[in-house]
């Protein structure tokens, strides 16, 4: 017996972080059933997924001891927090609530019976039933997981639909962990959870073919010393098939015992990412016909590719705007699966009207990315970085889907940048007038937060010159670059604000031009 290779995926929040929740997952399942819960999960909560070998990508295939899965937990897990199991999670969460009773906070459990086999008039799975189910384990795995999910699914609305999603979650099987974690469910934990003080939340599905609904009377009939219940509509998979409803009655239910952190008023973002997205996707048509610099800077980092020394199966283009840098990237990796991602609908419609049939193109926020962990090669993204003010939050969503050994090359803007169009409006008002870049110190600082990630970085000064001032805004104003703070002036700059900043800047102007300065940096991240 082992205590086995144990994955943990940490989420921080996407707002303010008011509970620390932990997701276990259910038998033959791993942390990609919770996909469909997070984003509802993500605005208030940091999130750690435990994913369990069985059908857990490059989990190694060995029996499990169960004391060892939670002394290994113990190290793993955050020092308190809310615990969210699903079926079989929802067992191993009780077990570790047992056993470390300080370490949580409360106690969430979808679609578990604490009596999975039936014994005494407790309603359950039969004995003979179990007993061939670990049977047809042992003899034909795959076909017993059919099985299961057509068991799984039976009573939900679209039960195909469902076992579609549980598929992909199948191609890595290690049996001898599937055998383990099932013998779990032949304990009878209907003690244990009656002597659980924290609070406890137990949640049914009313057509559930696998737990049956006698079990969510049995479980209420219990004399547990704070406890909610509740049924929802649909089948044993809760977590794909009842997201919403489940986020909701996660929330009352913490909320009511006191056990969210009150929502703090956070300083406003330095950048409004909604004003981000529209204003690139207006300039979406026009964008590549004045985006020299950015072509530019671009080759640079696609130049660097060539040294790389690897062949990535999966190549993510993170702020890929029109999809210029495709045909590039697609010569370079021929055998490589591409995915363009941009913050801009209009961006990304344009590139999918322009390279029609050729990869995917998604729609997403690189502090939040809608990737599976663990699912790129290669992340490469030029010019786009600059619009992500939590630096902490990039990065950790880099790690996260980035696989072992995994590459993101990048470059960003710095706040050294349009230098002569800041300080001339500075000599006309205290408005911020031009776009606020992160400094090297601030994304070195966050790269060294993340565990299991390295940044090297360089720095290069790019000046651009232009017979007029209203050149270079107007430019600014075609890419879709111009002013996106929050302490932007409100309307319109008046006609004498105007003529000021211009003429301020005819200081800087040499040899019959005035300059436009660009600090750009370029990295390379490195996930171990």
């Amino acid at each position: 017996m082992t205590d086995a290779c144990l994955q943990v995926e940490h989420l921080p929040a996407t707002g303010p972080a008011r509970q620390q929740l932990v997701l276990l997952h259910g038998w033959a399942s791993n942390r990609e059933v919770w996909r469909p819960l997070l984003a509802r999960l993500r605005c208030w909560a940091d999130i750690t997924l435990l994913e369990l070998p069985g059908v857990a990508p490059a989990a190694g295939d060995d029996s499990l001891d169960l004391s060892g899965v939670l002394e290994k937990m113990a190290a793993l897990l955050p020092a308190t927090a809310v615990f969210l199991g699903w079926s079989l999670g929802a067992s191993l969460g009780v077990e570790f609530a047992r056993r470390y009773p300080a370490r949580v906070s409360a106690l969430v459990c979808l679609a578990y019976n604490p009596c999975f086999v039936a014994r005494g008039g407790w309603p359950g799975m039969a004995p003979e039933d179990f007993q061939q189910f670990q049977q047809s384990l042992a003899e034909e795995p795959r076909s017993l997981l059919r099985r299961f999910d057509s068991l799984q699914s039976a009573g939900a609305g679209d039960p195909r639909a469902l076992q579609r999603c549980l598929r992909p979650q199948r191609r890595d099987l290690q049996p001898l962990a599937l055998a383990s974690t099932l013998g779990w469910l032949q304990s009878d934990q209907r003690r244990v959870l009656a002597a659980l003080t924290m609070p406890q939340l137990h949640l049914y599905a009313r057509d559930d073919q696998l737990v049956p609904v006698a079990a969510a009377g049995a479980v209420a009939a219990l004399p547990l010393p704070d406890a909610e219940s509740g049924q929802l509509p649909g089948s044993h998979l809760l977590p794909l098939e009842s997201a919403a409803e489940l986020a909701q009655r996660l929330q009352r239910f913490l909320q009511a015992r006191q056990l969210l952190a009150d929502a703090v008023d956070e300083a406003e973002p330095p950048l409004d990412k909604r004003a981000v997205a529209a204003s690139f996707s207006r300039a979406a048509r026009d964008y590549d016909r004045v985006a020299a610099l950015q072509r530019d800077v671009g080759e640079r980092l696609v130049a660097a590719l060539e040294t790389l020394q690897r062949e990535p199966a999966t190549v993510l283009d993170l702020g890929s705007g029109t999809g210029h840098f495709y045909p590039a990237l697609r010569a370079r990796f021929p055998g490589a699966h591409y995915i363009g991602l941009d913050l801009a609908q209009g961006m990304v419609e344009f590139a999918r009207e322009r390279h029609s049939g050729a990869g995917d193109w998604l729609v997403g926020d690189a502090e939040s990315l809608p990737l599976a962990s663990g699912s790129v090669d290669l992340v490469f993204s030029s010019l786009a970085f600059q619009w992500c003010y939590r630096p902490e939050q990039l990065f950790a969503e880099l790690a996260r889907v980035l696989r072992p050994g995994g590459l993101c090359l990048f470059s960003s803007l710095g706040p050294a940048t349009l230098q002569e169009l800041r300080r001339s409006w500075q000599a006309v008002d205290r408005h911020r007038h031009v776009n606020s870049f992160l400094p090297a110190a601030r994304l070195e600082a966050a790269a060294r937060g993340e565990a299991g990630l390295g940044l090297s970085l360089s720095r290069e000064q790019i000046c651009l010159r232009y017979p007029r001032v209203q050149d270079l805004l107007r430019e600014l104003k075609t890419l879709g670059a111009h002013n996106m703070n929050h302490d932007r002036p409100a309307g319109l700059t008046g006609r004498g604000s105007l003529r000021g900043m211009l003429q301020a800047y005819e200081a800087w102007r040499c040899d019959g031009l005035v300059p436009a300065t660009y600090e750009v940096l370029y990295g390379t991240l490195e996930r171990a």
